[in-house]
């Protein structure tokens, strides 16, 4: 058996530009993330306490959510009546213009930079908010459905590759400013734009039978019916929401294990480290059989790591806690994108994504906030420990509201009714 998973799939010349596209645009966002979580802490510490800043960090999570909040059921019902090509080209484009002026900001002084970076957050939320339902309900359709799980594979080892490089390249470039970091992330977005716009897509068939609102009803309807998709996403959510520590990276880098911007990059890189290896057997071999019970699984290991990397004073520990919980979470990502794909009629996908996704921006940005509140009053080792115990917890009590997901064995979609 070959070493590497198959490169079938990119015989697709869609499939390849767009994953190509998505590849720089995860790894552009990475960069950015750095500088921004780097600079924001950095200058609320010229005036405030650990825990003050550490604050500061959640309400950039909050600002990158409300937009989330209140667009994405719109920015999924557009998938499904516009081009979902034309919408990944018009929101990343929007994007490179948000990091245009990020760069200008970074000559400018505290007083006007911070705001800046909250203004900026707002709108890459307001782009999230749009991008997501289209690039999830987009790339089923360039491949043949027999290569969904191969395509989902490698859009992870794609995504989590990314994850390592853009981090590590962020930090480094940090060095000569958040304005090297801005710069580099908006020439890197204007590549990927240019492969969106290359790939050759299907023909659109729009949605236009269908008000508006209940289009958006007809999606949150699919998704509380479908009981295996409602207890993946909702898993998803609460796990993210309570056992998410990016946001708090740059306190644990600055101030605990005293390593700077460039250790921020190697740290936010870790989780990406591990996940690339597990997104790489999977590119291999899928999982096949009790993937529920691999979901759930991975739930409490991911746990497990968080309560690890709470204890630990040690720069290399605190990376090896992170890559585990970076492998732990590609699991269930994996689980929780082909439960989704494989149930989800192509006429709705936009939609439902659109859920999807307001569920994973408020397990991530929302969770962001949380951990600020609660890394304010609990310390910031007190809020990842608080995380790796709910993650623990989820793990253990979610297979009684969802049974279904527990029992989930295959990803035959006719063993997904």
């Amino acid at each position: 058996m070959s070493l590497l998973p198959s490169f079938s799939i990119f015989r697709h010349q869609g499939y390849r530009h767009f994953l190509i596209a998505r590849v720089l645009i995860a790894g552009e966002r990475q960069m950015a993330a750095v500088a921004i979580g780097w600079q924001i802490y950095d200058l609320a510490r010229e005036t405030r306490t650990v825990e003050q800043a550490a604050f500061m960090l959640g309400l950039v999570g909050l600002a990158q959510f409300i937009p989330v909040l209140l667009f994405s059921l719109i920015g999924g019902q557009a998938a499904d009546r516009i081009d979902r090509k034309l919408i990944l080209i018009a929101s990343n484009t929007v994007r490179i213009l948000v990091l245009c002026g990020l760069f200008a900001a970074s000559f400018a002084p505290t007083a006007i930079a911070i705001p800046s970076i909250f203004v900026a957050a707002a709108a890459m939320g307001a782009v999230n908010a749009f991008t997501p339902a289209a690039a999830h309900s987009l790339y089923p359709t360039l491949v043949p459905r027999r290569e969904l799980p191969q395509a989902i594979a490698w859009n992870s080892l794609g995504f989590q590759s990314a994850a390592v490089i853009g981090p590590a390249i962020g930090g480094f470039l940090y060095i000569g400013g958040p304005q090297t970091v801005y710069a580099a992330a908006a020439a890197i977005s204007v590549v990927a734009v240019a492969n969106f716009w290359i790939a050759r897509t299907p023909k659109h068939a729009p949605e236009k039978t269908a008000r508006s609102l209940k289009m958006i009803i007809g999606g949150l309807r699919f998704v509380r019916e479908n009981k295996i998709v409602l207890g993946a996403i909702s898993l998803d959510l609460v796990v993210g929401f309570f056992g998410g520590v990016t946001a708090l990276l740059p306190v644990f880098a600055r101030d605990v294990l005293h390593v700077g911007a460039e250790g921020l990059g190697l740290m936010r890189a870790a989780p990406a480290a591990g996940a690339i290896v597990v997104a790489f057997l999977l590119a291999r071999r899928g999982l096949s059989q009790r993937v529920g019970v691999w979901m759930l699984g991975a739930v409490a290991v991911y746990g497990l790591a968080m309560l690890g990397f709470a204890s630990s004073n040690l720069f290399w520990l605190s990376c090896a806690m992170l890559a585990v919980t970076g492998a732990a979470d590609m699991i269930s990502i994996y689980v929780r994108h082909s439960l989704i794909q494989l149930s989800t009629p192509d006429g709705m996908r936009g939609r439902v994504s659109s859920v999807s996704f307001i569920f994973v921006a408020a397990s991530n940005e929302l969770g962001e906030f949380q951990s600020g509140v609660a890394a304010r009053f609990l310390g910031p080792a007190g809020a990842v420990i608080l995380g790796g115990a709910v993650s623990i917890a989820c793990a253990a009590l979610w297979i009684f509201p969802f049974p279904k997901l527990a029992k989930a064995d295959r990803f035959q979609s006719e063993s997904l009714a």
